[in-house]
């Protein structure tokens, strides 16, 4: 088995020029499974029936790649798998596998240095806050398969191992609806590097602390500030997210100059009639254009 772990644009065209799904929406919903895998599938099959072929069934040799990858090593797997199901912060990590910090920090800095995971800091620098406390750190998956395996196949080894394929039906049909968002976030940001231009953004990434998250700040070499927002579910964004969207930035003391929302799924009509230079609508349709040039 071989793990792509280039930037998730380079996984994401490979992945959709060798396995031509229809349509983009379908494209983010199995990348999110096979992306980083290097197997070609059939996307015109259902989700579950490739997931039972390529991975469920081949579970054994996918364990001994997988344990291979991260040097087999036990206290690994649980934090990784602590990641892959909650909030990606290191101190939620630590604290769900009764790790200690120093402990965890150690085995998180040896899987970023073999290239499992990647180190994402809050943009707190963006705040006009004085004293901003330090917040926990995140973690991100560089391959979506990896991801997918800590979170479903890893925590139920015994049963896969047995051909008992019942409760990881279960777990992902629960889980299925929400776990292509985070992917979907990680592509909204690449698209905005493509329609601004890598060179030309200064920095980019997400804001959090205890009470306030913000999906996305862009800063620009011009020294424009883009804030934004990606809903990766089944309902209309409207005009409501842009005034809470507005509210946090305010409440940061971040002065925009232009606002930005991802959907699944589209926009009220009410939304839709505030389109202008200052916001910018945009859908997972859209995707289809980075991945054409």
């Amino acid at each position: 088995m071989t793990i792509d772990h280039r930037p998730i644009l380079a996984q994401y065209k490979r992945f959709c020029e060798t396995n031509s799904p229809k349509t983009q929406q379908i494209a983010l919903e199995y990348f999110a499974v096979f992306g980083g895998l290097d197997i070609d599938i059939d996307t015109q099959v259902p989700i579950y029936e490739l997931i039972q072929k390529h991975i469920l069934k081949k579970y054994k040799s996918l364990r001994y790649d997988i344990n291979r990858l991260i040097h087999d090593e036990a206290m690994s797997s649980s934090i990784l798998t602590a990641l892959a199901l909650g909030d990606r912060r290191t101190n939620s990590a630590f604290k769900h596998t009764k790790v200690s910090f120093d402990h965890g920090i150690k085995i998180v800095d040896e899987l970023c240095d073999i290239g499992v995971l990647k180190l994402e800091k809050s943009l707190q620098k963006f705040s006009g806050i004085e004293d901003q406390y330090t917040v926990s750190e995140k973690l991100i998956f560089t391959s979506p398969f990896v991801r997918f395996w800590f979170a479903f196949v890893s925590p139920i080894f015994k049963g896969i191992r047995d051909g008992d394929f019942d409760e990881f039906r279960t777990r992902y049909d629960n889980r299925k609806s929400v776990w292509s968002s985070f992917i979907f976030e990680q592509l909204c940001f690449e698209y905005m590097r493509y329609t601004i231009g890598g060179k030309n953004i200064r920095q980019a990434g997400r804001y959090w602390d205890d009470d306030i998250s913000i999906d996305m700040l862009i800063e620009t070499k011009d020294g424009k500030t883009i804030a934004g927002s990606c809903k990766y579910t089944n309902s209309k964004i409207k005009k409501s997210e842009l005034t809470l969207l507005k509210e946090k930035c305010k409440k940061l003391s971040i002065d925009v100059d232009v606002y930005v929302f991802f959907s699944k799924k589209g926009f009220t009509t009410e939304l839709k009639s505030l389109r202008s230079e200052e916001l910018k609508l945009f859908t997972v349709k859209n995707f289809i254009q980075m991945i054409s040039v």
